[in-house]
C-alpha cells in the first residue's frame, strides 16, 4: 500500500516538472515574441574580406568604412524590402534582388582620381607633387569633401573619407554625393609662394578633369588648408575653366567672407561637435546608460589636436560650462585639471606657433593623455588612433569623434564593451559640411541671407512697440507723461531680424538636434543601445536607398 502511495507522490511530482517545464518554454516563446526587434530572414552577410576586420590592429580605412556598411545593411535588409519597398507591386524574391543590387550600387567609389605634377621650388629644384580626388557617389550632386594636405594621403584614404562623406550628408540631410581630396604634402615644408603654386595647379588638374565645379564636385577645407587654399582655389576655377560661368564662386567652400564665403564657416565643425555633444548630454537616457548625469555641469574634457575643429571645440564647451582639462598636439601635450582657457591658449599658440610652453598648464609625461580620466574624450586628429592595443586604457566615458575614423572597428566593439557612448563622426563633425551647404546655396542666390529683410523687420519691430504705447495711452491717458513700451536687451539685439550669422547658427543647431532625434530613434526601434554609429549609417543607407530607388538606373 505504502509502495503503490510512493509511486502516485512520484508520478504526481513528474507530471508537474513536465508542466512546469512546459509553461517555462511558453514564457520564453511569449517573451521573444514581445521583443522588439523582429527575426532578421535576409540573406545578406559580411564579405568573408572584411570578417577579419573586427579584430584586426590596424585595418584599412576604407575596409572600415565597408566594414560599418555593411554591418548595417545586414541589419537594415528586411526593413529596406518590407517598409522601404512596400509599395512596389512585385514578388518579396524580386524586390530582394533589387534591394541587394541597390546596396551594391551604394558601396563602392564611383570614381579616383590620381594626378602628378612638377613643383618649381623657390631654391631650383624640381618636385613631383601627387595627388588624389575621390568621388563616391553621384545619387546627389555635386559631390562635397575636403581637400588634406598631409603625408598620410593615399588612393586608400580618399576613397575612405569620400565613402564617409555620402554617409555624412545623408545622415545630416544635406544633398550631396560624397568626395575627397587630398595632396601628399606636408605643408609646413613649403613656402606660402609654392603653397599657391602647388593649390592652384592641383585646382587646375582638377577641373580639367572634371573633379571641380559648382554642378560636379565642390570641395573645402581640411586638415592643413583653410580659407586661403580655398580662395586660390576659387580664383583659379573663375579665370580658367569657368571664366564664363555666373556660379563659378560656388565650385569651392570654405572661402573668406570677401570672396564669397559666409559668416560662421570657420567655427561650423567645432560648433557641430558641441552641439552634437549636447543632444545626448542632455537625454537622461543616454547618460544613465553610462552612470553619468544630464547637463554640462562639472564635466570635464580632454581634446586631441588644438587646430581649427579642436579650437573652436575647447572654445564651446567651455562656455557651455565643461572644463577642458588636457590638450594632445603634434608635438607635445599640455595637462591642468583645473582647467585651461581655450582663448589664452590660442593666443599663446598664435605667438609662438605651438601649445608647448603654455604657462598655465604643464607638460604632460604620461603615456598618453587619451588615457588620462575624464569625462569627454575629443579625438580631433588623425584616423585609427585608438584601436584594439590601447581602447581598454581610455578612461572617458564618453567619446565625440570629431576627426574622422579616429576608432577602428575593435577598438570600438572594446569601449561599447566598457559602456562608453561613442557619438560617431559621421554625424557629430558634420557642422562643416552643414555650413558649407548654406555657403553654396549663399554663392547660387548671389545674396547673403538677411540682406533684403533687414531693414524690413527692424522697422516692423519699431512699429510694434509703438502700436501698443498707442494702446496703452489711449486707454489709460497720458497724465503724467507718455508710456513708453521699450524692448528689453534679448529683443532689442534681435528687432533687425537674424543675421547671416544668426541664420547659420540656427539651421546648424536645427540640423544637428534633428538628427540626434532620427539616430535615437532608430538605436531603440533596433535594440541597439550605445551603438549610434549603425544608428547613423543606417538612417544613411535608408535614405541613399530610397534616392536610387525612386531614381531608377540611368544606363
Amino acid at each position: 500500500m505504502a509502495s503503490c502511495l510512493l509511486k502516485v507522490l512520484g508520478g504526481g511530482r513528474r507530471a508537474s516538472g513536465a508542466l512546469l517545464e512546459q509553461a517555462q518554454r511558453a514564457a520564453v516563446a511569449q517573451q521573444n515574441e514581445l521583443h522588439t526587434t523582429a527575426p532578421v530572414q535576409g540573406t545578406l552577410t559580411i564579405p568573408e574580406r572584411l570578417q577579419h576586420i573586427p579584430e584586426a590592429e590596424d585595418p584599412g580605412f576604407f575596409e572600415m568604412v565597408e566594414y560599418f556598411f555593411h554591418k548595417s545593411c545586414v541589419l537594415i535588409e528586411d526593413r529596406l524590402v518590407d517598409i522601404n519597398m512596400k509599395n512596389i507591386r512585385t514578388s518579396r524574391e524580386e524586390k530582394m534582388k533589387k534591394a541587394h543590387g541597390i546596396l551594391k550600387i551604394i558601396e563602392p567609389c564611383a570614381h579616383v582620381l590620381e594626378v602628378n605634377f612638377p613643383l618649381l621650388r623657390d631654391d631650383g629644384t624640381y618636385e613631383m607633387i601627387t595627388g588624389y580626388r575621390a568621388q563616391h557617389s553621384h545619387h546627389r550632386t555635386p559631390c562635397k569633401g575636403g581637400i588634406r594636405y598631409s603625408m598620410d594621403v593615399c588612393a586608400d584614404e580618399v576613397k575612405a573619407l569620400s565613402a564617409l562623406m555620402t554617409y555624412k550628408c545623408a545622415c545630416v540631410d544635406v544633398p550631396f554625393g560624397g568626395g575627397k581630396a587630398g595632396v601628399k604634402i606636408n605643408p609646413k615644408e613649403y613656402s606660402d609662394n609654392e603653397l599657391e603654386r602647388i593649390t592652384r595647379r592641383f585646382a587646375i588638374e582638377l577641373a580639367k578633369k572634371g573633379f571641380l565645379g559648382p554642378g560636379i564636385d565642390v570641395p573645402a577645407p581640411d586638415m592643413g588648408t583653410g580659407e586661403r587654399e580655398m580662395a586660390w582655389i576659387a580664383d583659379t576655377y573663375a579665370n580658367t575653366l569657368g571664366y564664363t560661368n555666373l556660379n563659378a564662386s560656388a565650385c569651392i567652400t570654405g572661402k573668406p567672407i570677401n570672396q564669397g564665403g559666409i559668416h560662421g564657416r570657420t567655427s561650423a565643425t567645432g560648433r557641430g561637435v558641441f552641439h552634437g555633444l549636447e543632444n545626448f548630454i542632455q537625454e537622461a537616457q543616454y547618460m544613465s546608460m553610462i552612470q553619468s548625469t544630464p547637463g554640462w555641469g562639472g564635466k570635464t574634457f580632454i581634446v586631441q589636436g588644438f587646430g581649427n575643429v579642436g579650437l573652436h571645440t575647447c572654445r564651446y564647451l567651455t562656455r557651455a560650462g565643461a572644463r577642458c582639462i588636457g590638450i594632445a598636439e603634434w608635438d607635445g601635450s599640455i595637462y591642468n585639471p583645473e582647467g585651461i582657457d581655450p582663448k589664452a591658449l590660442e593666443e599663446y599658440k598664435i605667438e609662438h606657433g605651438t601649445i608647448v610652453g603654455f604657462p598655465d598648464a604643464k607638460p604632460y609625461e604620461g603615456e598618453s593623455l587619451l588615457f588620462e580620466e575624464c569625462d569627454i574624450l575629443v579625438p580631433a586628429a588623425m584616423e585609427k588612433v585608438i584601436h584594439k592595443g590601447n581602447a581598454h586604457k581610455v578612461k572617458a566615458r564618453i567619446i565625440g569623434e570629431a576627426a574622422n575614423g579616429p576608432i577602428t572597428p575593435a577598438g570600438d566593439k572594446i569601449l561599447q564593451d566598457n559602456g562608453v557612448l561613442i557619438i560617431p563622426d559621421m554625424y557629430i563633425n558634420a557642422g562643416g559640411v552643414t555650413v558649407s551647404y548654406f555657403e553654396w546655396l549663399k554663392n547660387l542666390n548671389h545674396v547673403s541671407y538677411g540682406r533684403l529683410t533687414f531693414k524690413y523687420e527692424r522697422e516692423s519691430n519699431y512699429h510694434l512697440l509703438q502700436s501698443v504705447q498707442d494702446s496703452l495711452e489711449r486707454r489709460f491717458g497720458k497724465v503724467g507723461g507718455g508710456i513708453p513700451v521699450l524692448p528689453n536687451q534679448n529683443f532689442h539685439s534681435r528687432m533687425s531680424g537674424a543675421s547671416e550669422k544668426d541664420i547659420v547658427h540656427s539651421g546648424l543647431d536645427y540640423s544637428m538636434e534633428r538628427t540626434a532625434r532620427n539616430i535615437m530613434a532608430t538605436a531603440s526601434e533596433l535594440n541597439l543601445g550605445l551603438d549610434l554609429r549603425t544608428a547613423a549609417y543606417i538612417n544613411s543607407i535608408d535614405k541613399i536607398f530610397t534616392t536610387y530607388r525612386d531614381a531608377g538606373l540611368s544606363f
